[in-house]
């Protein structure tokens, strides 16, 4: 008898339970024996194989409608000391696991191709891609499971935030989750009409200066002066911490450094920083919007899968189940049009990390440029066109000569 173990690493992103009940039902329709690893690899790290439960077809047959996880999750990662990798190799052999599902983002897609390869083929392994981040390397067109329903409710955050904006004349500044692409900040903004957005992949140098934000959102905030509406809604990835220039923020005040004394960049808390910055460069003009800074994505993890993601997970836990029974390991498992595809995990690594592959939004697309053309910034044709040149002085109280010159940084 086959015998399946699942388990769930990192983050939560919505319809995990959609992965974890149709592959139980699949598998156990098949014959086979399932069983949950509670805590993802925590326990099976430390030599523990009590911390797991049988999963029957009855228990889960409706779980798919929720969100969180029955297993719960854990970013603990056994990838990091070779005796936590045998540990979890062990364990997964003492409970009579011979087919394994991993559900995760690109660290436990890692984490399930070295478990792939500590087993040697005595346990067959294939990986569900999830995380709302959407920055895993699946085919163009194919979200990572959770992206959508993500994206729905943080659309949903933002356009309320907008109708507050507009009643009480202030500008939010909003960090959206995403730790290195902005495929969710962009989606979001697009979707609700928020007033600009800034991700990571709009910077092609590898430091980001922090005047050249703080410009680029004050630029924001004069035009729409300028145009008589007083406020707005700024949609910021938190990606962008993390490729910030570490000399603009050594004035910073409470934040985290390292043992050396170095600013921990991921750490960084965006919002506020540039809140503050564009508020002081502002004041120095005798402006003095109400700014808020707000950081969203905790909210967004475990909410219901939509059902989109619904249809999506069931179809990825029923197919994984047949890939490994057909034969297949050490894949990822892809829905691509209507077919369940297996991704070699060679195919999804960074020969230079010898980790997987990170997908970023790519800004070459129509979709990113309709994005860039529907929101508002300080654009060429604002700086050279006379009448829009005089509308940015006027308000900002500067010259049109000072404004063209303070105002070329935020191109």
């Amino acid at each position: 008898m086959a015998v399946f173990g699942i388990t769930v690493g990192g983050g939560p992103a919505p319809g995990i339970n959609g992965v974890i009940g149709a592959a139980t039902i699949v598998a156990r329709r098949r014959g086979a024996r399932v069983i949950g690893c509670l805590e993802g690899f925590r326990w099976l790290m430390e030599g523990r194989t009590d911390r797991v439960r049988e999963l029957h077809a009855e228990e889960v047959s409706g779980i798919h409608l929720l969100g969180g996880s029955i297993l719960q999750t854990s970013r603990a990662n056994p990838t990091k000391k070779p005796e936590h990798l045998e540990a979890v190799v062990r364990g997964l052999g003492a409970l009579g696991v011979d087919h394994l599902i991993t559900i995760g983002g690109d660290d436990t897609a890692f984490s399930a191709r070295r478990v792939a390869e500590t087993a040697a083929g005595r346990i067959r392994v294939a990986h569900v891609p999830k995380t709302i981040d959407n920055d895993l390397p699946l085919p163009e067109g194919v979200p990572t499971f959770g992206f959508e329903t993500a994206r729905e409710h943080a659309t949903r955050i933002l356009s309320h935030l907008l109708e507050d904006a507009r009643t009480t004349g202030r500008w939010y500044l909003v960090v959206m989750m995403g730790r290195t692409a902005g495929h969710l900040a962009l989606g979001a903004a697009k979707a609700a009409g928020a007033t600009l957005a800034l991700i990571p992949e709009d910077f092609p140098e590898e430091r980001i200066r922090l005047a050249r934000l703080v410009r680029i959102l004050e630029g924001a905030i004069v035009k729409r002066l300028a145009l008589g509406q007083p406020h707005g809604v700024a949609v910021l990835a938190e990606g962008l911490a993390a490729r910030l220039e570490p000399a603009d923020l050594e004035g910073l005040e409470d934040v985290e450094r390292d043992e050396h004394g170095h600013i921990r960049l991921a750490e960084v808390p965006l919002g506020r920083v540039l809140r503050d910055a564009v508020r002081k460069e502002l004041a120095a003009h005798g402006i003095k919007p109400t700014l808020v800074e707000k950081d969203v994505g905790y909210e967004l993890r475990c909410a219901p899968p939509s059902a989109f993601d619904l249809d999506y997970t069931r179809d990825l836990g029923a197919g994984a189940v047949r890939e490994l029974l057909a034969g297949s390991s050490n894949v990822m498992i892809t829905r691509q049009g209507q077919r369940i595809v297996s991704v070699p995990f060679a195919d999804l690594m960074d020969p230079k990390t010898g980790r997987t592959r990170v997908r970023v939004v790519d800004t070459a697309t129509a979709s990113h440029a309709s994005a860039a053309s529907l929101q508002v910034r300080i654009e060429r044709e604002d700086l050279e066109g006379p009448e829009s040149l005089a509308a940015l002085a006027r308000t900002l109280g500067v010259s049109p000569e000072q404004a063209r010159a303070r105002y070329q940084e935020a191109l």
